[in-house]
């Protein structure tokens, strides 16, 4: 894949925050708001002020999201705050121009896993565009701004108060599906940001440093990093192999490792997402 640079990666950054939002909206009026869901975020709110008081969710998101994004550029700076403009603008119409789409089910927990992975789709594809789309996330971006607390913490806090009042304006158990919704979301997220990658990263410790080189090189037939380490306990310099594998050759390295050097010490572990030459392109 060629890189994209200048207008044309901007043109494409747009794209993927249209998308993705429309992918969210769908998700949202399918899923989510018949099923009354309110999984965290302005969406969320959305949803607790349309069963409460009738009003129409986009509405209460854009009162919410303007604010939050003008609130956001006075104290983050316009470089933080104008990637979410696009997101911020789009996402309520879409959820407007949806609104009418009748519900595919009416049983929550099907609504809560079917929209959390919408939402999840839709924002991870957001997020590769470089935007966001605004509202709590803002919110949170503030208050650890002025608190110092952790990102974590404040989203965790934005996020849990509208799960707590769905809770309690709604039915108890509407914060449980919203729980569920909002883990399913965030799994979905790393999912479309990080990949479905099958590979693993292992890390080779053995003092048989050179038969165990030629034999990931010539054996495996894959390329390998020796790593220089020093032994905790010993002090002794050491040397780690790393090398990335292909979750079919993963066994097969064990095998290989087994019988250079049995008592090697290995550690195999998923890499989400690997760039370069016998992997995928950057791009």
């Amino acid at each position: 894949m060629i890189p994209l640079t200048g207008p044309l990666r901007n043109s494409w950054d747009a794209a993927l925050i249209v998308i993705g939002a429309c992918i969210m909206a769908l998700a949202f009026n399918l899923f989510l708001l018949p099923n009354h869901i309110a999984s965290g975020g302005v969406a969320g709110i959305s949803i607790i002020a349309s069963e409460v008081m009738g009003i129409e969710p986009a509405y209460t998101q854009w009162v919410f999201n303007i604010p939050l994004f003008v609130a956001g550029y006075l104290l983050l700076g316009h470089q933080a705050s104008i990637r979410s403009l696009l997101g911020t603008i789009v996402l309520p119409m879409f959820i407007y121009l949806t609104r009418d789409l009748p519900a595919p089910t009416t049983n929550p927990l099907l609504g809560a896993l079917y929209g959390g992975i919408g939402v999840g789709i839709g924002l991870g594809i957001v997020f590769r565009g470089r935007g966001s789309t605004g509202g709590m996330a803002i919110l949170a971006q503030i208050i650890h701004k002025l608190t110092g607390f952790s990102m974590s913490f404040c989203v965790i806090l934005t996020d849990g108060t509208v799960i707590l009042l769905a809770g309690l304006l709604l039915k108890p158990e509407q914060a449980l599906y919203a729980l569920i919704g909002l883990f399913v979301t965030s799994k979905m997220i790393d999912a479309v940001e990080l990949g479905f990658s099958n590979s693993k990263v292992a890390y080779i410790i053995s003092d048989e440093i050179e038969p165990m080189r030629l034999a990931i090189l010539n054996d495996l037939d894959r390329g390998l990093t020796k790593l220089n380490a020093q032994g905790g306990y010993t002090g002794d310099d050491r040397t780690v192999f790393m090398v990335v594998v292909g979750q079919n050759e993963a066994s097969r390295l064990k095998t290989i490792v087994r019988a250079v050097d049995p008592d090697a010490f290995v550690i195999i572990s998923n890499a989400h997402e690997v760039l370069g030459k016998g992997f995928k392109l950057p791009g």
